[in-house]
């Protein structure tokens, strides 16, 4: 009853017996590795999974399996630690670790650092150009900066400047919409969810914009890589129910996390940068019009219970979207968004409003700081509490920010 009623608090889907997103205990029952599936029995009965194709398949110890699904350990009666997300088709496995770890049937495994109110990292956002953090420098956008450099400001500039309502032909137009869309996870969801009730009860939103949250459970950056994959389909099935056209959309929300990351920080944020990258390009060919893209990273994640995406990850993943826009910035065909430079792939991309605080140590600069109570039971998505935290920043963001207020604040119109 318990792990029923946090699922329905948390938003998530539930298979009988077993929370998803949480790591839980199991015996392996059949293989399939060509056909990337698994039965295993979990939670009192067995369990058919599809195999997600980034899935990390580790030992005892947490290295990788060489063989991946087909490594001979991974066979008929091994005591595994699974952790499940909900996909499109149903439940999809993302890690397996041989061995259990507690043995009671209920999530475990929690990370080296789980439960700490803070963890000593201090936020991109106030370290200097000084400050290190495994080789990297503090700022958004590096040397110590949280600004754009000019060039990058003033290219922002002129594609804000062409962010004008649309019709559905995708032409301006004095009764057109301007879309702004979220693309990402289950965090990323229920966050967003909770900004578009609050921005749209805001006088100071323009009536010009219409806000569609597109963010799924379980699909992280490396779900929506495949333009063709069930994502897509749901965004664009959501873009309709709001009433407005896939043409309509120019600006982007996209929050960067993958499941169960491993290895260092340019191991794990480097997948995560060729990841984000394909969605990026997915974006703009299905959004034509879309300008601008706004990346962030995730909120704290000392608290994780499971390997979802713990500490450091969460914190990492600020350098991840520094790394794409600092590509951008020297001129990466995968990334361009100027015509006049060859092929457009990209929207322009700028950073969102930073989203990590370390814990119950308050940001100098705006007083963000997270308790437990800001979390849900998995110590990893959000609480009501945590989820109006993150609502708050970005409408905050949206507007006042120099770079965003021109199409979110109500009055005067874009470009006029």
């Amino acid at each position: 009853m318990l792990s029923r009623l946090f699922s329905a608090l948390l938003g998530l889907v539930m298979l009988p017996g077993v929370l998803l997103g949480f790591e839980v205990q199991a015996k392996v029952k059949k293989v399939d590795a060509d056909k990337g599936a698994i039965v295993v029995f979990a939670g009192g009965q067995d369990r058919n999974l599809k195999v997600a194709k980034e899935a990390k398949f580790l030992d005892e110890q947490g290295k990788p399996l060489a063989d991946g699904l087909a490594a001979k350990e991974i066979m008929e009666g091994a005591a595994v630690t699974i952790t499940v997300e909900q996909g499109g088709g149903g439940p999809v496995l993302y890690s397996l670790r041989l061995g259990n770890r507690g043995g009671n049937g209920r999530p475990q495994g929690p990370p080296e650092i789980s439960g700490k109110t803070s963890v000593g990292f201090k936020p991109l956002n106030e370290m200097s150009a000084t400050d290190q953090y495994k080789g990297e420098e503090g700022g958004l956008y590096g040397g110590g900066k949280n600004e754009p450099p000019a060039a990058h400001r003033e290219a922002a500039e002129k594609e804000l400047a062409k962010i004008v309502p649309v019709d559905s032909n995708g032409k301006p137009a004095a009764n057109g919409k301007i879309v702004l869309v979220s693309i990402s996870m289950s965090n990323a969801t229920q966050e967003f969810s909770r900004f578009k009730q609050i921005a749209d009860a805001d006088p100071q939103k323009s009536p010009l914009l219409t806000i569609v949250d597109c963010a799924q459970g379980g699909q992280a950056m490396a779900q929506w890589t495949d333009p063709n994959a069930r994502p897509w389909q749901v965004a664009m099935s959501r873009i309709e129910q709001a009433g407005v056209v896939p043409e309509q959309v120019q600006v982007a929300w996209v929050k960067l996390a993958n499941v169960a990351p491993t290895g260092e920080l340019k191991d794990h944020c480097g997948k995560l940068v060729s990841d984000t990258t394909r969605v990026l390009q997915n974006a703009k060919t299905k959004f034509p019009n879309l300008r601008i893209a706004y990346l962030d990273s995730r909120i704290y994640a000392g608290h994780a219970t499971a390997r979802l995406n713990p500490e450091p990850y969460a914190y990492e993943g600020a350098f991840a979207v520094r790394w794409l826009i600092q590509a951008q910035i020297k001129g990466s065909r995968d990334l361009n968004f100027d015509p006049q430079q060859g092929e457009v792939k990209s929207p322009l991309l700028l950073w969102g409003a930073y989203l990590w605080a370390d814990g119950t140590t308050s940001r100098k600069s705006d007083g963000l700081n997270y308790t437990r109570d800001d979390f849900a039971a998995d110590g990893t998505h959000p609480s009501n509490s945590g989820r109006e935290k993150v609502a708050r920043l970005l409408l905050t963001h949206f507007k006042t920010d120099s770079l965003s207020k021109t199409w979110f604040v109500g009055g005067k119109i874009p470009g006029q």
